[in-house]
This record gives C-alpha cells, structure tokens and sequence, in this order.
C-alpha cells in the first residue's frame, strides 16, 4: 500500500479522492433532535386528541385555532417531515446505488417532504387565523 501504517485507504480510494465526507455526525445529531421532538409534540397531541373524543366540529376548529395547540401542530408538522426526509435520505444513500436514481430520488424526498410540510402548517394556520 504506502509507508504510512496508519493510511487505511486503497489506492484505489487515493486516486479517486473518496473519503468520509464528515457530514454524518450532523445529520445524526439532527434526526436525534427531531426524534425527540416529535415525541414530546406527539406526547401534548394525543392528550389533546383523547381530550376531543366524542367532541363535534366546531369544538375541535376551536381547539385547533388556539395558538399554543396551533404552534405545537406547526411544530409538530415540520420536525415530522422534516425527520422523514432525514430517515429517506439514509436510506435512499444506503439501498440506491446508480447515481442517476439516487439523485432522482433524493430530489423527489426533498419536494415531496417540503410541499408536505408547507401544505400542512398552511392547513393549520389557516384554522388558526380565522379564529373558532
């Protein structure tokens, strides 16, 4: 291989300049972070949803339109997908191996993830802004 002992990379890997591309501590951190997020949003809206069994429509609009059930939905919604398209991404890298469909797909998870989020905090906000 070379004179360093302590190089572990084929010549192969030299020569094409492959490597870590020390990105993978951040996104582990992040999806740990939303991770926990969602379970302590997910945690409030259950009891918020158990609390409106049996409720009718017009309680449950008003329900969604206070503004700490509605920040925690928005909350909510973004770490969600936002956790998602961390968990596709890995999986997209691990599993997809042509580049043309890694790339393809990695376009797609980051669209279909936002238009997602944007359209449900849209939802919510719409509710909480006309009020009960």
């Amino acid at each position: 291989m070379s004179g360093n002992a302590n190089n572990l990379r084929t010549p192969l890997k030299r020569a094409r300049g492959l490597g870590s591309a020390k990105d993978g501590t951040g996104h582990f951190i992040w999806q740990r972070i939303t991770a926990i997020a969602l379970a302590l949003a997910g945690v409030y809206l259950l009891g918020l949803l158990f609390g409106l069994t049996g409720a009718d429509y017009h309680i449950a609009r008003a329900v969604v339109a206070d503004p700490l059930n509605a920040t925690v939905l928005v909350f909510f919604i973004v770490a969600m997908f936002w956790h998602a398209k961390l968990g596709l991404q890995v999986i997209i890298e691990d599993y997809l191996h042509t580049p043309l469909l890694a790339g393809a797909a990695h376009i797609a998870n980051i669209f279909v993830c936002a238009l997602a989020a944007i359209a449900g905090v849209l939802a919510v906000l719409r509710i909480a802004l006309q009020g009960a």
